[in-house]
C-alpha cells in the first residue's frame, strides 16, 4: 500500500484587513511572495462596509464602474446579499452561497453591491473575489456572464457527519462544477464540522494554495489562525485538515496547473504583452466594453 505524504508548505502570510473608504477588506493574492496561484491572479475577501441602516440600499464597493479584460471573475458570498450589474445586459442580485461568474474576455463593465441579507445595521459579510487569468487564446472571447443560486453548486456530503464541499470550479471525486474551466483549474469551499478532520489527495502538476476566512484549524499538522493565507510546495500528495474547535469551519481551497504564458498586468486588465494591455485602454476609451 502506498503511503501519501503530506504536502510541505512554501509559505504562509497572515492577510491583515484594512479600510478602503467605506470596505473592510483582506487582499489575499497577489502577495510579496507570490504572483499567482495557478491560472488564479487576484483574491480579496471583503469583511464589511460602514453603513447605516438609511444607505443599505446602497451598499456599492468600489467607485462605480469598473472594466474587465483577458481574465474571468468569479464573486462567491458565504455570507451577504451580491448585486450584479454589468454592460451586456445582466442585473442579477443573489444571497448568501451564490455565485456571480463573469467571462471579461475582450473586455466588459461590470459593478457589484454588497449588503448584509438580513438588512441589520453593523452586520459582517464574507464575500470573496477571484480572478482566474485566461489562456491567450481565449482573451479575445466574447464576455458573457453566469449565475448560480446556493442549491445549484455542486456539493459532496462527506460519511460520518464530517462536513461538505462545494465544487465552484474543476472538478472533486468526479463531481464536475457547473462553470466552464479554460485551463486546468479548481475552486473548492470545504466546511468541516466541530472535531473533525480530512484530507485531499492532490496531483502532481498542479499549484494549491489554501485560505482561513474566520476561523484557525490545523492543515498538515500545523495550526493556522483565522485570515492566513497557505501556498504549498509540489512536494507531497495529500492536504489533511482538521478541526479542533468546538464549530464548524470554512476553508477555501485554489489552483490549479501553473500559467505557463507571460503575465502582464495593470489595473482590471491581465494580459500577455504591454502593447494588449495598451490595447485594451484603448478599446475600454473607445467605449467598445458598452456602458452600465
Amino acid at each position: 500500500m502506498h503511503v501519501k505524504f503530506k504536502k510541505k508548505f512554501r509559505f504562509s502570510i497572515h492577510c491583515q484587513s484594512g479600510w478602503l473608504d467605506e470596505i473592510k477588506i483582506q487582499h489575499v493574492l497577489p502577495s510579496k511572495f507570490v504572483r499567482a496561484i495557478g491560472p488564479f491572479v487576484f483574491l480579496e475577501h471583503i469583511l464589511s462596509y460602514k453603513h447605516s441602516l438609511s444607505d443599505l440600499h446602497k451598499g456599492l464597493i468600489g467607485k462605480g464602474a469598473i472594466p474587465h479584460r483577458g481574465i474571468t471573475t468569479l464573486t462567491y458570498s458565504l455570507n451577504g446579499e451580491v448585486e450584479h450589474l454589468d454592460s451586456i445586459g445582466n442585473h442579477i442580485k443573489l444571497g448568501s452561497g451564490g455565485v456571480h461568474y463573469t467571462k471579461a474576455g475582450t473586455g466588459i463593465v461590470c459593478n457589484e453591491a454588497i449588503r448584509p441579507e438580513f438588512k441589520e445595521a453593523n452586520s459582517d459579510v464574507s464575500v470573496f473575489r477571484f480572478w482566474v487569468n485566461l489562456p491567450s487564446k481565449r482573451k479575445s472571447d466574447k464576455p458573457n456572464y453566469f449565475s448560480f443560486l446556493s442549491n445549484e453548486i455542486p456539493k459532496l456530503k462527506f460519511n460520518d457527519d464530517t462536513g461538505w464541499i462545494k465544487i465552484l470550479l474543476g472538478e472533486y471525486e468526479n463531481v464536475i462544477a457547473k462553470i466552464a474551466c479554460y485551463s486546468k483549474d479548481f475552486l473548492y469551499h470545504l466546511h468541516l464540522h466541530a472535531g473533525k478532520q480530512y484530507s485531499i489527495i492532490t496531483e502532481m502538476k498542479f499549484e494549491y494554495a489554501a485560505f482561513l476566512p474566520a476561523n484557525r484549524a490545523v492543515i498538515n499538522s500545523k495550526e493556522f489562525q483565522a485570515g492566513e493565507f497557505i501556498a504549498f510546495t509540489s512536494l507531497g500528495e495529500m492536504i489533511e485538515i482538521k478541526n479542533k474547535s468546538k464549530t464548524a469551519i470554512d476553508i477555501i481551497l485554489f489552483g490549479g496547473e501553473p500559467y505557463n504564458e507571460p503575465i502582464v498586468s495593470e489595473g482590471n486588465f491581465v494580459m500577455n504583452t504591454q502593447h494588449e494591455i495598451t490595447q485594451a485602454y484603448n478599446d475600454y476609451y473607445d467605449g467598445k466594453y458598452g456602458r452600465i
